[in-house]
């Protein structure tokens, strides 16, 4: 376990304290840019699954450890491993960082959801068919989730997605009906809804070890990020990919209550304003990245600018009206229920005065 860092800072006030978990572009006119001398600070940052998701290469590498240093004139240090490098599966990240061998980590919602059950109602299967209402929900339930969180010692700063999460598939396919009878890679609780209520059978594999698992056909297709699978290189062992999205693996970054405390408010103050750039940067990526790994998979050389160019295209399969119209029943009839089932009936009070006036479906009709 890491040693906690800068014992020498005093401990901050409640009333010096930047509200963490603050919507985060209200206090920017505030928020510095640049940090006077001072002790210096630093930080151990685990996010992304992946070294070659641009979620890492052009998010976290430039911000956490690049810019941080460079803005700070040096007074800030960071260093930043994804969880392969770290030969983490994600679920641990909630631990790591309470524990305090990470001070800032990131997850998926969905894996973290088996710590904190309501971060699965942030990104359930066919809540937000765009991502402007994906954005509208995460910004809705971060400070619910982070009431939660806090019994852990944590708490989110950011809540991002990742590029929209369709199908791959091994062999053709031309609508969700078609995957009934087939092994599907899945990951959290409402993607198994899901798939299960489409007559298919969900396997949970982590997402390091997807390509090897479609390679050898212990599973037929895979739920994933349309640019997280090519860069993952899943169009060499598929062929189909869906551009229909059924979730946003809406993931977040969160800090070590006690480690945020602790620092200088001024520290903060320009953390804070660090985090706000990152979240605008991340949804706009997520955004991108979805049409550009759709382009790069099918060989469409003009659209990818994000990704790496397939060597052997894919072919893209459209979302019916039909198909929409399934997700949706399933999210009402399947997804949402086991989602309370799991969560409890205080979550389904909590998604009614959230969520459903965003999403526009209520649990219990």
């Amino acid at each position: 376990m890491l040693r906690s860092l800068l014992r020498g800072f005093a401990a901050a006030t409640c009333a010096a304290l930047l509200p963490l978990g603050l919507p985060l572009g209200a206090a920017s006119a505030q928020m510095p840019t640049s940090l006077p001398p001072g002790p210096k600070v630093s930080i151990v940052s685990v996010t992304q699954p992946l070294p070659t998701q641009p979620q890492f290469t052009r998010v976290d590498m430039p911000y956490l450890r690049d810019m941080l240093r460079e803005r700070s004139g040096g007074r800030i240090e960071g260093t930043v491993a994804s969880h392969a490098e770290r030969n983490l599966s994600g679920t641990e990240l909630v631990r790591l960082v309470r524990s305090g061998q990470a001070d800032i980590g990131a997850s998926t919602l969905t894996t973290l959801s088996g710590d904190v059950p309501i971060m699965d109602g942030v990104d359930l299967a066919g809540l937000a068919p765009g991502i402007g209402t994906a954005r509208r929900i995460a910004d809705a339930m971060m400070p619910v989730v982070n009431r939660d969180l806090e019994r852990f010692g944590t708490r989110l700063v950011i809540i991002y997605p990742f590029p929209a999460q369709v199908v791959f598939c091994r062999q053709p396919f031309a609508s969700l009906a078609d995957l009934r009878g087939r092994k599907v890679r899945t990951f959290g609780n409402s993607l198994v809804d899901l798939v299960n209520s489409l007559g298919a059978q969900p396997v949970s594999i982590g997402f390091p070890e997807v390509y090897s698992a479609l390679e050898r056909g212990v599973v037929d297709c895979a739920v994933t990020g349309t640019g997280s699978g090519v860069a993952a290189r899943w169009p060499e062992v598929t062929t189909h990919i869906s551009n229909l999205p059924v979730s946003w693996a809406l993931a977040g970054y969160m800090v070590n209550i006690n480690w945020w405390n602790r620092q200088d408010p001024q520290v903060r103050a320009f953390l804070e304003g660090t985090f706000k750039e990152m979240s605008d940067k991340l949804w706009e990526l997520g955004d991108a990245a979805t049409r550009d790994g759709i382009d790069c998979a099918i060989g469409k050389a003009e659209g990818c600018r994000i990704h790496t160019l397939a060597a052997r295209p894919m072919t893209e399969v459209n979302g019916t009206d039909a198909d929409r119209a399934q997700l949706r029943e399933i999210l009402e009839k399947t997804v949402l229920p086991g989602f309370v089932k799991r969560c409890g009936a205080r979550c389904g009070e909590v998604f009614n005065q959230t969520v459903a006036p965003l999403a526009r479906v209520r649990f219990g009709g």
